[in-house]
């Protein structure tokens, strides 16, 4: 006579063989979920903020107050609005085309694709990286290649090498990311040549705009001591409508 085993003891040596088989443990994310995450925490898909960008060097340091507004993937316009000297420069993107708008000349000059990683008023940040043409989500593979800890945090390394096909100038990308809430610690950029050539760290993590966010994000260039230039969000709102004109060339030319 064939004997059932018990529906309970059948449970339990069900657990048994989940806990001792290693394969079938939960997988983490992949190396292309950490980044969407950490670019969608930063980002949205869209942002309207109010930042203070300072920019440092061993002789003289200057203060902007710039506004920003983004809608990813495709547009994003800023506005100096102090000092006064510089209030009223513009930067506009439309997809891949971008310009600025320059008062004191009160002219609008496009930015050609080779300009994109000039720095952007001086900043140690360039066009690119005001306007958010190149997009780390889609123009790189990712791989975790480490899991270190960082301040006493869990954390993933991430490189991110550029798809072929990508019209980007960065060689590598090395990125750390918390593993708990996907914020971001550090982004190293090297050239294709290998060399390290600036490094993004992100610091001050506070709750603004209804998620826990790096308030800080400095960017220092590797060959050049005492340079740095560091951007402070004052004000972010996130995922909320924004008017098709402000992404115009209307609302570039129009004189304030």
């Amino acid at each position: 006579m064939l004997i059932k085993p018990h529906p309970r003891r059948q449970l339990c040596s069900a657990a048994l063989a989940l806990l001792a088989c290693p394969t079938l443990a939960v997988a983490g994310p992949s190396a292309e979920d950490v980044i969407e995450r950490f670019d969608k925490l930063l980002w949205g898909s869209t942002l309207q903020g109010q930042f203070e960008m300072t920019i440092t060097t061993p002789s003289w340091s200057r203060s902007l107050t710039l506004k920003l507004w983004t809608h990813r993937p495709a547009k994003s316009f800023v506005r100096i609005v102090a000092p006064a000297k510089d209030a009223g420069i513009l930067s506009l993107r439309l997809g891949s085309e971008m310009w600025n708008y320059l008062p004191n000349i009160e002219r609008s000059i496009k930015v050609p694709p080779s300009m994109m990683l000039q720095p952007w008023l001086g900043s140690d940040f360039s066009n690119d990286d005001m306007v958010k043409e190149s997009s780390i989500v889609h123009d790189y593979q990712h791989r975790i290649v480490a899991e270190p800890k960082v301040d006493g945090a869990e954390a993933y390394e991430i490189e991110s090498l550029p798809r072929p096909e990508a019209a980007v100038v960065w060689g590598r990308l090395l990125s750390l990311v918390r593993k708990a809430d996907y914020v971001p610690i550090s982004t190293r950029f090297f050239n294709e040549r290998g060399q390290l050539v600036r490094t993004l760290s992100y610091s001050d993590v506070r709750l603004l705009g209804g998620r826990q966010l790096p308030t800080r994000w400095e960017m220092q260039p590797e060959n050049q001591p005492g340079k740095k230039t560091t951007l402070v969000i004052q004000e972010a709102r996130y995922d909320q409508p924004i008017a098709d004109e402000v992404f115009s060339l209307q609302n570039l030319s129009r004189r304030r």
